[in-house]
């Protein structure tokens, strides 16, 4: 599906499915479920039954979705963070953070006593869970750092295998993350700091004009296009920090705070990349690989049901505010890009930058504890 038409296609078919997924939310059981969610299955239904690939199989207008249209979601959405909120919730989330990354070994080391891997993996068991450590802590550079290292990704079956049943397990975490903030909210109020409040009644009034459209777009491209200058001067430097560095420092000028639209337009980027998200979960690639997939995914639920016990329960125990126990372990599980789109999804712009901060954080030391986790169960 490389020819024009084709592709045109596959992006006109996430649009409608961004379209239909907001449409849902119209009647009261919709509202309850939200957007994000119907996009990411209803281009998994998509994907699966053929009518669009998966991005398993790479394709050019996903490429685009991850290269370009997910960071231009990113920095427009940051344009709108009042830097002031990180006072108040940068320090808990950071704890919330690291509590999930503990998590996350406690939940890797549980599953690998339970499950016993080794016995379907064979001698590269080891490697399999300290990648799964690093992309639940850090995300999927971690997880690949780890692969390579340790020649996982030449045995093709089981880096193929392991790859989606990444994606198969941890997409549905995203839904629940975004589900379960909305019903404990219900039964166990917790209160929400004056800054998500006031976001929370300021967002359905926003409209858009095409001076705030074309200054938005035109304040994004640039601002993608200075970080991955910066990048080639310095590789040491994670560009996501850079592009988060760049739109905080714009997001501080009136001229840009009196712009409008800027909810609408972020938040619409990143519902394309979960709707990207969405065709991931390539349930035909794991009929291809038998009982290891069925292995793999008794591991990784263990694992993540484990982590969501520990950073939701130790959260309840304290009285945290749910919302925040959600987006931290987005952080972890799914990164900076869908702890984002979780702040978004829940109208916190509060947690954006707490987020986007705490997902880079997790780059950082993902791969070392992957790493450690690996090394000690070899």
């Amino acid at each position: 599906m490389s020819d024009p038409s084709s592709l045109l296609f596959v992006a006109a078919t996430l649009c409608l499915a961004v379209f239909f997924a907001n449409w849902l939310t119209r009647f009261s059981w919709g509202n309850s479920v939200g957007t994000p969610i119907f996009a990411i299955l209803i281009c998994a239904v998509l994907a699966n039954i053929g009518l669009i690939p998966s991005a398993m199989e790479g394709h050019p207008i996903y490429d685009g979705v991850f290269t370009y249209i997910a960071p231009l979601g990113i920095f427009i959405a940051l344009l709108e963070v009042d830097l002031k909120s990180l006072k108040k919730a940068g320090l808990p989330l950071l704890l919330l953070f690291l509590l999930g990354s503990l998590a996350t070994v406690i939940g890797v080391l549980t599953a690998w006593v339970l499950v016993q891997p080794a016995d379907a993996i064979g001698p590269l068991a080891p490697a399999v869970a300290g990648m799964y450590t690093g992309t639940y802590i850090g995300g999927s550079i971690n997880f690949n750092a780890i692969a390579l290292h340790y020649k996982v990704n030449e045995a093709g079956s089981l880096f193929a295998a392991t790859t989606v049943v990444d994606n198969l397990v941890g997409t549905p975490w995203i839904i629940a993350t975004l589900i379960l903030p909305k019903y404990l909210q219900k039964l166990f109020p917790r209160e929400k700091n004056k800054t998500a409040v006031r976001g929370e009644k300021s967002l359905p009034q926003e409209s858009i004009s095409i001076s705030s459209i074309s200054s938005l777009l035109a304040l994004a491209l640039l601002g993608m296009a200075v970080s991955k200058a910066v990048v080639t001067w310095f590789p040491q430097v994670p560009e996501i920090l850079v592009l988060t560095s760049l739109a905080l420092v714009l997001a501080q000028f009136t001229a840009v705070q009196q712009l409008r639209g800027k909810h609408t337009l972020g938040y619409f980027l990143i519902l394309l990349f979960l709707a990207v998200v969405g065709t991931l979960c390539d349930l035909g690639a794991l009929v291809e690989v038998g009982d290891l997939a069925f292995t793999l995914i008794l591991f990784v639920t263990i694992l993540i049901l484990v982590h969501g016990l520990v950073v939701f329960g130790v959260g309840a125990l304290f009285k945290m505010d749910w919302d925040m126990i959600a987006v931290a372990s987005q952080a972890n599980i799914g990164g900076t890009t869908t702890a984002l789109a979780s702040a978004e999804s829940l109208q916190r712009p509060d947690l954006l930058i707490p987020g986007i901060l705490v997902g880079s954080l997790g780059n950082a030391i993902g791969t070392y504890i992957g790493f450690a986790v690996a090394s000690g169960l070899f």
